[in-house]
């Protein structure tokens, strides 16, 4: 659909096993590991990938730092990797794809789902961008209007508001509710965004912890993408942070964090 050129990148780690080291000398061993994951890189989804459309890239290092390093110097748009899909996935995520988020410069798309769920055919295009009121919002929503438009996409906007109650279960299209908060402070900075980018996207006003409102309304909205914005105002780095992960770990679908 945008007509790009994918390069595989496998990160080699640098550390070899005690027997590996008591059992030859550390060259030849370091050598042999290097033509295995060279074999393995260059045989790895040859059908999908043909080796004379796909570039093949094997480094060696700590994984997040080099993926980070090769796509800034690469000048890489997009970086697709999974998240960590071990027992402990609920609770935690993956340190690599959490470093990633944290230190590249590019467009990251993560999926926690790539192993146990099929995409939908590419007919069904629907999008949905988690935004805030701040001043990045209208960056995040940049991006995912464009997004959108490549792909021939629906596009639906969700801004979560914190329920007070917290008993109060997650709900979508609350704009008569959302008007009597802060002035319809929400729905007119979301519509201010739209005028200024062009954007007619559908617009969900969702209440609840704001991690859980937007997973359930785009799992509701059956988005194939959910866009979120991983760069965080000055003193709100952690929270930030925080929010993004969680929703790279919950969310039902692919996330592309901007």
């Amino acid at each position: 659909m945008f007509a790009a050129k994918v390069t595989l990148l496998y990160v080699l780690a640098p550390s070899m096993s005690g027997f590996e080291l008591l059992a030859r000398p550390a060259p030849d061993a370091e050598e042999d590991r290097n033509k295995s994951a060279r074999a393995t890189l260059e045989s790895y989804l040859v059908s999908a990938f043909p080796r004379r459309d796909t570039l093949r890239l094997l480094a060696k290092g700590e994984a997040a730092a080099e993926i980070a390093r090769i796509a800034r110097e690469e000048a890489f748009e997009l970086i697709v990797m999974p998240t960590h899909a071990g027992v402990f996935r609920r609770m935690l995520l993956g340190s690599t794809a959490a470093k990633v988020l944290n230190d590249a410069d590019s467009l990251v798309l993560t999926t926690q789902h790539a192993e146990t769920k099929a995409p939908r055919p590419l007919e069904h295009r629907e999008i949905a961008c988690a935004v805030g009121l701040g001043a990045d919002s209208e960056r995040v929503l940049r991006c995912a209007t464009e997004v959108a438009e490549k792909l021939h996409a629906n596009l639906s906007i969700i801004h979560a508001i914190p329920a007070i109650d917290r008993g109060l279960p997650i709900q979508l299209d609350l704009e008569e509710s959302a008007r009597s908060m802060a002035s319809q402070a929400a729905p007119d900075r979301i519509a201010e965004m739209q005028r200024v980018l062009g954007s007619r996207a559908r617009v969900h006003i969702v209440a609840g912890p704001i991690k859980d409102a937007v997973t359930e309304a785009a799992s509701r909205l059956q988005a194939d993408i959910l866009v979120v914005g991983r760069s965080a105002q000055p003193g709100e780095r952690e929270r930030f942070r925080d929010l993004t992960y969680a929703l790279v770990r919950d969310a039902p679908c692919p996330v592309l964090s901007v």
